[in-house]
């Protein structure tokens, strides 16, 4: 497909990722495929849609995006791309009404998603509440929770294409009767392991409980109310579940539904596993990630970000993802009806706290909420022309008439255009920080899956730290030992100030960050509020209502040492 001169420099815990599971493998599990040859798989199937007069460059293009490790398309796609499986697509939602013949369709769907690398979100908001009468049976109904268990547990024996365990997200509006059990569920031990909770927030419940009122709540079956609760005592009961356990999170359905780019299709329910990705029934999403700590320059003698070669890039990227939806087999005929109607694409970006740093600009600072406004403007207003360019190319998505877009005189390819998304995999292999998150320690253990365990040293910290002549080989243990490096003295004030971690950071700069980031994404913003040991149920209340007013579509707090296993972690630095 041309000649590509980029051969992709990947760090150790990269090839160790990739090896586990990005790489072609052979009936003994054995690495069959080397990663030059992976990214120009993917460049090429991506590629292969495009008129032949521009298949060449604009393989040869998506080859040298991916191999520069500048963008990256989501986890499906690296694996999938050019192989017989060829399902592309990370996110999902899925539909379960009031029966046993959509709830056991969901769980057969729900397997199939999982086994080809995707994740899945549902609303469980429809099933009668436990206890309600089922006429056919005169029987009474078991209620939302006892048929996530049956989800959680399909989820515990499908194992994503021999890679990974599937991910779900699981939703239940604050009215509907089952509430209080479903915020309680994760305050047991290894209850609902595979699922990621959140609560489905109104307007109305938020403004209940600033006032103090009581709120209903609504029989899904009958609609009809069938009780009232204080709604102070709810959110109490959800911000202190949130506070021991790290979940529930919460989603606020109706900013959700203010942005809905497709109304006449219906409403917005659930979203995919991290909350990013608010999702219609049956719909899917292909999502990637621009690495903007590349996309950096020097204008006199001062490191800036190079916008030029950003805009370069953008058009490239969201030609790519929307190539995706073409070059996916997906797995329902309903899925790709209702994925072709809107085609969502998700652009985002990571690398964010390592281009903040390489700026010489502290996370929780006005200017790093200014530089986020900025870039993820510019981002967005180049993706929002590169997917108007597409449709005029190839024609806007087809439930474009009746949209919102429409009726705004906004002609897109695309019904949503930019998310901004965990990127929790892709970021190892680009070998940067995580999405939008600040460092959440500048020596991390990142365990991934089959219990392998990654270790990090910040590079820019230890080039930095080596420029100084910092005795490393004294400060090592405590680098790894903590979250924090505010308290080493040894190390000089400004290279502490520059590298603050997750835990440095207020709550509310945090929630602050995710809605400037919110102001730019079409979908959601995975972001988790990291909060210390020490941080109280009034921190977590607070952080809720402030995201709520601010209006981003969702949050997630964590609280250090609330969970027995997490994913990051501080860990000993072995050698410097």
């Amino acid at each position: 497909m041309g000649i590509r001169n980029h051969t992709p420099r990947l760090s150790p815990n990269a090839l160790t990722v990739l090896r586990q599971r990005y790489l072609a493998k052979n009936e003994r599990g054995v690495a069959i495929e080397s990663p030059t040859a992976l990214f120009h798989r993917v460049a090429d199937d991506i590629a292969s849609i495009e008129p032949p007069v521009h298949r060449r460059r604009l393989a040869r293009q998506f080859y040298e995006v991916l191999a520069s490790l500048t963008f990256l398309p989501n986890s499906p796609t690296l694996m999938n791309a050019g192989r017989p499986l060829q399902q592309l697509s990370a996110c999902f939602v899925l539909p379960i009404e009031d029966s046993l013949e959509s709830i056991f369709d969901a769980v057969k769907h729900q397997a199939l998603i999982h086994q080809s690398g995707g994740g899945t979100g549902f609303s469980f908001n429809h099933i009668r509440p436990h206890a309600d009468r089922v006429a056919t049976t005169n029987g009474l109904a078991s209620g939302p929770i006892s048929f996530m268990r049956l989800f959680n547990l399909s989820t515990d024996v499908i194992k994503q294409g021999g890679t990974r365990r599937g991910a779900n997200m699981g939703i239940l509006r604050v009215d509907h009767p089952d509430i209080l059990d479903f915020i309680a569920l994760k305050l047991q031990p290894h209850e609902m392991a595979n699922f990621n909770l959140s609560v489905g927030l109104t307007d109305r419940f938020m403004k209940a409980v600033t006032q103090n009122r009581s709120y209903a709540l609504i029989n899904p079956r009958s609609a009809t109310p069938i009780r009232r609760l204080p709604a102070k005592m709810v959110f109490d009961r959800l911000v202190e579940a949130a506070w021991q356990s790290g979940e529930p999170g919460v989603l606020f359905l109706d900013t959700i539904n203010r942005a809905n780019p497709t109304p006449h299709l219906g409403t917005i329910e659930a979203t995919n596993p991290c909350g990013e990705q608010p999702l219609l029934a049956y719909e899917s999403c292909t999502l990637g990630a621009i690495n903007v700590a590349r996309c950096l320059t020097t204008h006199r003698g001062t490191r800036c970000i190079d916008y030029e070669r950003l805009g370069d890039i953008i058009p490239l990227a969201i030609r790519f993802l929307d190539n995706v939806l073409d070059r996916t087999r997906f797995l329902l005929p309903s899925i790709e009806t209702r994925t072709k109607r809107t085609r969502k694409i998700g652009l985002g970006i990571m690398g964010f706290a390592d281009l903040l740093i390489r700026l010489g600009i502290p996370y929780d600072t006005d200017e790093a909420l200014h530089i986020a406004d900025q870039l993820m403007g510019f981002v967005r207003q180049q993706a929002h022309e590169a997917s108007r360019q597409l449709a005029l190319e190839r024609g806007h998505f087809p439930a474009y008439k009746g949209s919102r877009l429409e009726a705004e005189s906004l002609p897109r390819r695309n019904a949503t255009v930019t998310t901004i998304a965990p990127t929790g995999s892709i970021s190892i292999l680009a070998d940067c920080s995580a999405g939008i998150e600040p460092l959440y320690g500048i020596s991390v253990s990142h365990t991934i899956m089959e219990g392998v365990r990654l270790q990090r040293l910040h590079p820019e910290f230890l080039r930095q730290a080596r420029a100084r002549h910092l005795p490393l080989s004294e400060l090592r243990e405590e680098i790894g030992r903590h979250e924090s490096i505010q308290h080493l003295s040894q190390i000089p004030d400004d290279l502490r100030r520059l590298f603050v971690t997750a835990h440095d950071i207020a709550p509310a700069h945090h929630v602050r960050m995710q809605a400037v980031f919110q102001r730019h994404s079409d979908s959601g913003v995975s972001k988790t509020i990291n909060l210390p040991p020490s941080a109280t149920t009034a921190d977590v209340a607070a952080a809720f209502v402030l995201a709520h007013e601010l209006g981003c579509k969702g949050l997630t707090v964590y609280r250090a040492g609330s969970r027995a296993h997490q994913v990051l972690s501080c860990s000993h630095v072995q050698s410097c």
